[in-house]
């Protein structure tokens, strides 16, 4: 596809027929509700309804119950309720919050997450008893589907395991696996035994995956031998070995006591493989194949912990961050239900592991309505760069979920990779981690998509299990855009001083105004950090920490990461409007923006660049580059120095390690990088010209 100009990717870019907008579910809601207008929707599910003294937030999240069919084992006795506490603040000073700080949704209910993912649909009178939960595929190309049924008894398995060694309702059990099937047993089972799943990303080296043992005090670990990456089997339990121990240093109790062992590359039947072997391991097959296959899920209080998920740790220590089973299973029900238009039929794909929120949030979301995820191990490109669009089509794929940076790393492969496969079947694209810029999302679009597949551009984060923005696929779309606030969600964007600015169509902080169901009940390690990093800003207000801005057709968009923002002669810009501007001019297909200490202006932007497959580094092109971001921003913005590498380090989910990039360039050690995909590309950034 030729590259559009700018103009052209400003206006509309998809408009959803009127047949389809009839079609969806979110229409079909509205219908119930006597709903006309998206305006009106988003009005009635987030602000105060005249005449009712229920919120639209409080009126949307009890109808959801209903609607979605989710089963409570007790009813609970309202929608909310705010809780009064008192937090010890940094400055030393205790203070009493009692607005959406502290809210317990469903009070009174019980329930459990597993019961609505997986038990109710593998009930012997259901017909979904049969169908397939999972199909997984492995990079070297084995493949294999779990039914309900089969995820029920496996998941079963699991919680009787757990409940042998000791594990109670609220102790913590750490997922640090390859992404076999497996996962899924392991997370629905801790789920269904009362425990606190702990996902752990497997590309994370010893430091990282210690980090959260410890703070999570695991007393079980699931782990395995090992995974298949680009080809070769990439050691795991060694990990695991090494930062178990590294964990017990930094606890006051026994640390992991058990670890079960899953064998993936075949180092239990091979005579020549050996691993170290504890009197904690166990074999799978030994420690949970060999249990029951029956278990009654627990009835859990709604607010009862379900996982523990950990921010990514970039700054500061990795925040633990607190999902019930209640707010995390609506709120994952929700978005698949509304925003990815869940059908019967549908076989969903989102590019995660198992460690970060997306893979949580796809299991649960998903399962809750009897749908089919489609889950993959290896790397995108391996063994070519169309492994992606061999799969949708060999899997007659119908939702693809996947990162702008791993777009544009596919997109610069090249059309042809495209060519020969049969990618009819999606109906749905989706997107989340950063924001697009408008040439990549058109071509993910027309040539991914069809030219009829909306883009359901998502942003939340790990602190609600969810999505603060995201557009309804009844919606007509711009490049780029989020859409709008999430149903439910009630969101807006302020000023410095915490007044509403979104109407008035100026950038400024994205906020949420009121409390959600999934929103994190507090973090792990105390209440003081959790005030500290979301409600200290403003009275009232959850910092999200965004850059957004709403357009004057109401359509929504986010400029990166507010925190990120280069402070360049006291003129604030964020690192992706940098990057975007450098993305305008034809010959840049991603770019990464970093600032460095400069005495003019106390922070200078640097601009790294990856080329269009066609073009070549050169003097002319370095100024050329540095002139676009002038013109697109304004001459202070320019880049101090423009600098071309082949690639960029990226996680395994396909996010730009931008903070490494600067400290690199900095001289400045990294951190830890544990997650990191391509330990090569910081050579490549250390020896940029």
């Amino acid at each position: 596809m030729a590259s559009e100009s700018l103009e052209e990717l400003d206006g509309i870019a998809h408009e959803p027929t009127r047949e389809f907008v009839e079609s969806t579910n979110v229409w079909q809601f509205m219908q119930t509700f006597g709903i006309d207008e998206y305006d009106e929707l988003i009005r009635r599910t987030t602000t105060d309804i005249e005449g009712v003294e229920a919120s639209g937030v409080d009126w949307f999240w009890d109808e959801l119950v209903d609607y979605l069919h989710v089963d409570f084992f007790e009813e609970y006795d309202s929608v909310r309720e705010t809780e009064t506490r008192t937090v010890e603040t940094a400055s030393g000073e205790t203070e009493t919050f009692d607005g959406p700080q502290f809210t317990n949704w469903y009070p009174g209910g019980e329930l459990n997450a597993a019961h609505n993912a997986v038990s109710r649909h593998a009930a012997p009178d259901t017909d979904v008893r049969n169908q397939v939960a999972l199909v997984w595929e492995g990079e070297p190309g084995d493949v294999r589907q779990v039914t309900y049924h089969d995820l029920h008894e496996e998941s079963n398995r699991v919680a009787n395991y757990l409940e042998s060694v000791g594990v109670e309702t609220g102790d913590t059990v750490g997922l640090y696996m390859p992404m076999v099937p497996e996962v899924a047993s392991i997370f629905y089972g801790c789920l269904k035994a009362g425990a606190v799943a702990v996902p752990i990303f497997s590309g994370f080296g010893v430091d990282a995956t210690a980090t959260r043992i410890a703070d999570a005090d695991c007393s079980v670990l699931f782990t395995g031998d090992g995974f298949y990456r680009r080809g070769s089997p990439v050691e795991l339990k060694e990990t695991a070995d090494a930062a178990i121990e590294r964990a017990r240093s930094r606890v006051d109790g026994d640390g992991v006591e058990h670890t079960v062992v899953y064998d993936r590359v075949g180092t239990a039947d091979d005579p020549d493989e050996t691993l170290t072997w504890t009197r904690r391991d166990e074999w799978w097959d030994e420690a949970v194949e060999s249990q029951p296959g029956g278990y009654e899920d627990k009835s859990l209080p709604s607010g009862q912990e379900s996982m523990l998920l950990y921010s990514s740790g970039t700054t500061g220590e990795p925040k633990g961050i607190v999902h019930t089973h209640a707010g995390a299973l609506l709120q994952a029900a929700k978005e698949i239900y509304f925003g990815f238009d869940h059908k019967p039929g549908d076989r969903f794909f989102w590019v995660s592991d198992i460690g970060w929120m997306m893979g949580p949030w796809t299991l649960l979301g998903n399962h809750a309505l009897g749908g089919t995820v489609f889950m993959y191990e290896g790397a995108p490109d391996y063994p070519d760069p169309d492994r992606f669009w061999a799969m949708i089509d060999r899997h007659d794929l119908t939702v693809f979920g996947v990162s702008p940076t791993a777009v544009r790393a596919l997109r610069k492969k090249g059309d042809e990779w495209l060519d020969g496969h049969d990618l009819s079947s999606l109906r749905l694209l989706g997107s989340t981690g950063e924001p697009w810029d408008p040439e990549s999302w058109q071509w993910f679009y027309d040539n991914v998509g069809g030219g009829d597949c909306p883009v359901i551009n998502i942003s939340g984060g790990t602190e609600i299990m969810g999505c603060f923005l995201m557009p309804m696929p009844i919606q007509k779309l711009k490049p780029c855009t989020l859409g709008g606030p999430g149903l439910g969600m009630d969101i807006d964007v302020v000023d410095e001083a915490g007044d509403s600015i979104a109407d008035a169509h100026e950038r400024g902080y994205l906020v949420a105004r009121d409390s959600c169901p999934s929103m994190t009940k507090s973090l792990w390690s105390g209440d003081e950090r959790y005030i500290e990093e979301y409600w200290s800003r403003w009275d009232g207000l959850w910092n999200h920490g965004d850059w957004a801005q709403q357009d004057d057709d109401g359509l929504w968009f986010l400029h990166g990461r507010a925190d990120d923002a280069l402070n360049v002669a006291g003129r604030k810009v964020g690192p992706a409007e940098v990057e975007g501007a450098a993305m305008d001019h034809p010959a840049v297909n991603q770019a990464a923006a970093v600032g460095a200490p400069d005495e003019t202006t106390g922070t200078a932007v640097v601009l790294y660049v990856v080329l269009e497959p066609d073009r070549e580094p050169s003097e002319d092109l370095r100024e050329a580059v540095s002139a676009t971001v002038g013109e697109e921003l304004g001459t202070p913005f320019r880049p101090r120095e423009v600098l071309f590498v082949d690639a960029f380090p990226k996680t395994q989910s396909g996010k730009i390690l931008r903070r490494a990039i600067g400290a690199t360039y900095r001289g400045e050690e990294p951190g830890d990088m544990s997650s990191i995909e391509n330990p090569e590309a910081l050579e490549g950034i250390e020896e940029a010209t």
